[in-house]
């Protein structure tokens, strides 16, 4: 008698297990830290050992000007020389210089080029400064371009190409010479930045830290949250605390929708008022059947003539009956009442917008 009863309370244990759950998340993948980002740098640059495929020194005359500028800082002068080659092209560099950036630390760049060259494929990217928003060079890049891609021409003129060769990449081939400067241990305070603003989630967070350490974090606004760590511990050590805590984050009903994809996102707490709703096609169909007319044996002036017969019918889906949603519906009572019409995506696109512009559906509609 003892097993099954230990049965059924397991049995009972793992329904309440199954239960939904909360989607507690970690503050530090829904915020973003004061100062800790990316830093965007950007550069220009020649790439050079192309077969053939750079730029046209007439129909880029930036490439020549670059050209001739660097032989003449290597100490050869083509001021005067009709240059012609066709293996070197004139491109743009970009890279990413990371938060707390050592000098000497490598990073990627990106190699896209400016002028009319058809391939980067095997250049070698020579040295070239990386300058930030400032105008100052915190990184130089340089080394052999990798595009990824696939690229075969024919004599006749014919190619077939396969991804993009007209950019690449050069992984760590960007080297850090200027670090940014950003002292997170001098700093009294740090702003977290919510990635999706809203009030509701900002308290959260702010109530998660006061918790841990009374008295250390504000709601300032839905955006921010001003963390302070208590006294006697350094700033890093108490983000690092802070941003493993977790909270519910909330977020408001929304609908989005890719009309050229035919995608429909719902959040869960979209809800509707009560609407019924139907759906139903209605197809006219139009169809030519030309004959050809011909006078009889004995007639006398008569022509062979194409007659056109035209052949119209309606068809409209029957039996779908009016599906009605009640008052405070939610997500799943709107899908599944949808389903039973069997709408297609494109018609549930427009049941929903219809909807909404009957003023039934409690969210923000974003088209794409």
């Amino acid at each position: 008698m003892l097993r099954p009863l230990r049965t059924l309370c397991l049995l009972a244990m793992a329904a309440l297990l199954a239960g939904p759950a909360a989607a507690r998340s970690r503050i530090k993948d829904i915020v973003e830290f004061e100062g800790v980002r990316e830093n965007m740098l950007v550069g220009y640059g020649i790439v050079v050992g192309l077969n053939g495929s750079g730029d046209s020194l007439r129909n880029a005359p930036f490439t020549k000007q670059s050209l001739e500028a660097m032989l003449e800082r290597l100490g050869v002068n083509t001021r005067d020389a009709n240059l012609n080659t066709k293996n070197v092209a004139a491109v743009m560099v970009t890279g990413q210089l990371p938060a707390f950036a050592a000098t000497g630390s490598r990073v990627d760049a990106t190699v896209s080029a400016l002028g009319d060259a058809k391939s980067l494929l095997g250049g070698t990217l020579l040295v070239t400064p990386l300058l930030g928003a400032d105008g100052q060079a915190y990184a130089v890049a340089q080394g052999t371009v990798q595009t990824g891609s696939v690229s075969a021409s024919g004599a006749s003129g014919s190619s077939v190409s396969k991804g993009v060769p007209t950019a690449g990449r050069i992984a760590s081939g960007a080297i850090v010479e200027r670090e940014i400067g950003f002292q997170l241990a001098n700093m009294t305070q740090m702003r977290l930045t919510l990635r999706n603003p809203d009030f509701t989630t900002a308290q959260r967070i702010a109530a998660a830290v006061n918790g841990r350490y009374a008295g250390s974090a504000v709601a300032d606004n839905p955006t921010i949250v001003t963390i302070r760590p208590p006294g006697g511990q350094d700033m890093a050590r108490f983000v690092s605390d802070v941003e493993n805590l977790t909270v519910d984050p909330d977020d408001s009903a929304k609908v989005v929708i890719d009309e050229v994809a035919g995608v429909i996102v719902m959040g869960e707490n979209v809800r509707i008022s009560t609407v019924a709703v139907q759906q139903g096609n209605l197809t006219i169909t139009v169809q030519e059947t030309p004959m050809v007319s011909q006078p009889s044996p004995l007639s006398r002036g008569g022509q062979t003539a194409v007659v056109p017969q035209s052949g119209v019918s309606v068809d409209e889906e029957t039996g779908r009956q009016f599906v009605t949603l009640k008052e405070g519906a939610s997500l799943a009572n709107l899908i599944a009442g949808l389903n039973a019409l069997g709408v297609t995506p494109r018609d549930m696109i427009s049941i929903l917008q219809t909807i909404k512009a009957a003023g039934a559906l409690q969210a923000e509609i974003e088209v794409m």
